[in-house]
């Protein structure tokens, strides 16, 4: 089968998947990824024969995209903060909106020397390592409690040359003797009952432990916020991602943790998507 074949038939079964509009488009990487191609060179060799192995490779990899998982988890691959990062189903794939998470950490970093930042909740070491690309004098320590996660997350760092000291525990438990000027996250915040709503590619393959946070969304915050005002020196900062509808309730706890200066920055969409306050 040509290669061109090839495509055109991927994209005539995703048509017929959870994202019909995006069927070319995926069809397309799914192809590069099964052959190690370009894109440039993908349609140089339109009319090349594709191998029978790499064809069968392909197939397999249009079958799960069919069944709704994502993209990213069947090639492993994904970009953050300009970045190229290895996922797996052990971790939630870095979201476009965190970036503006790591954005405001960096605006406000601009008063430190070299500030210490945690991350809790590494994940794929997104975060972590987009901060050490920006703030080459900052030291950054990134926790989680999935060992997997962790062993994902070093992988990124070595890959991207990004120094970070990783942990393996509970939110702040393994540093809780220590001070730092920034704690960052992105938490599970997805109530529980949500979970029915949400597309089929994150419910069905993303990590729950890293989407869900008890009936109402907020479980982590209430105990991620009072530990972090434990270990933030005075003038350091809570830096968090929230979800849809969560700026009031966060604001809240952050206000009943002594936090002050507490504001919110919005999505593109204008939505509160980042809550930030200080330590006073």
């Amino acid at each position: 089968m040509q290669m061109r074949a090839a495509l055109d038939e991927g994209h005539a079964f995703l048509r017929h998947g959870p994202h019909p509009d995006q069927a070319r488009r995926d069809a397309e990487l799914l192809l590069m990824c099964a052959t190690g191609l370009s894109r440039a060179a993908l349609l140089a060799h339109a009319t090349g024969q594709l191998d029978p192995l790499i064809a069968e490779r392909y197939a397999a990899q249009i079958e799960r995209r069919l069944a709704g998982e994502p993209i990213q988890y069947i090639t492993g691959e994904t970009e953050f903060f300009g970045l190229a990062f290895q996922v797996t189903r052990d971790v939630l794939i870095p979201r476009p909106e965190t970036e503006h998470l790591v954005e405001k950490v960096v605006e406000l970093a601009a008063q430190f020397p070299a500030p210490r930042i945690v991350d809790v909740g590494a994940g794929s070491g997104a975060i972590a390592v987009a901060l050490a690309h920006a703030l080459p004098k900052a030291l950054i320590t990134a926790v989680d409690v999935s060992e997997a996660a962790l062993n994902l997350a070093r992988e990124n760092a070595t890959r991207n040359h990004a120094a970070v000291r990783f942990l393996h525990g509970d939110l702040l438990a393994p540093v809780a003797d220590e001070r730092f000027d920034f704690v960052v996250s992105n938490p599970p915040y997805v109530p529980a009952a949500d979970r029915d709503s949400l597309a089929v590619e994150v419910r069905a393959f993303e990590p729950a432990l890293a989407l869900f946070a008890g009936d109402d969304g907020l479980d982590v915050y209430r105990r991620l916020i009072p530990a972090a005002f434990a270990v933030l020196a005075p003038g350091g900062f809570i830096a968090l991602e929230i979800g849809y509808g969560q700026a009031d309730a966060v604001g809240a706890l952050l206000a009943d943790a002594g936090f002050a200066d507490i504001a919110f920055t919005p999505d593109l969409q204008g939505i509160p998507r980042v809550a930030c306050a200080r330590r006073s």
